[in-house]
């Protein structure tokens, strides 16, 4: 059995991912709750991928705030000798190699993506499967987007499940 792989991802109402000032309190201030979309993909996770500027803005915090324990991949162009946390695999290269590798990490289980960078390039290289997507009730007016490429062809989603302001979407192939 392989695992899929996810995007998932908390966004603003007006869609952006993080605040003017890169931060990510408003989730926390405006959380309505865990949701059992969310639960589910925490329970199918057998690794977690993001990017180097994510675990800048959160710190050491483990994914889900410590209740999934796994393989964390950080993607990286720096040197994997100089990144202080010594827990989480850092790799670089092609895109392609890593979510294969990711894939791998998981053990059958699904591989989550998430971040602003990492998830836009999996998009782009045709290898995301779904997006698990929170909606917060807040307003930002700017930030960082959720998702913004200029000039790439539009990615087809498919709705599969929608809850309040959680929705899974299929990439349409």
């Amino acid at each position: 059995m392989t695992g899929k792989v996810i995007w998932h991802m908390t966004m603003s109402l007006d869609g952006f991912i993080a605040d003017r000032d890169d931060r990510v309190d408003w989730m926390r201030l405006a959380d309505a709750g865990p949701s059992a979309l969310g639960a589910e993909v925490v329970a199918n996770c057998g690794a977690f991928l993001c990017g180097g500027r994510l675990v800048e803005v959160f710190g050491e915090n483990r994914p889900y705030g410590g209740s999934w324990q796994g393989p964390v991949l950080i993607y990286t162009h720096k040197d994997p000798a100089t990144n202080p946390i010594p827990e989480f695999t850092y790799v670089s290269g092609d895109i392609r190699d890593v979510i294969a590798d990711g894939l791998k990490a998981a053990g059958g289980k699904d591989l989550i993506v998430t971040g602003g960078a990492v998830p836009r390039l999996a998009v782009e290289a045709g290898l995301v499967d779904e997006i698990v997507l929170h909606v917060t009730p807040v307003l930002l007016g700017e930030g960082t987007r959720f998702y913004d490429s200029p000039g790439v062809a539009p990615t087809r989603l498919e709705v599969r499940t929608a809850d309040g302001l959680n929705f899974r979407l299929a990439v349409v192939r």
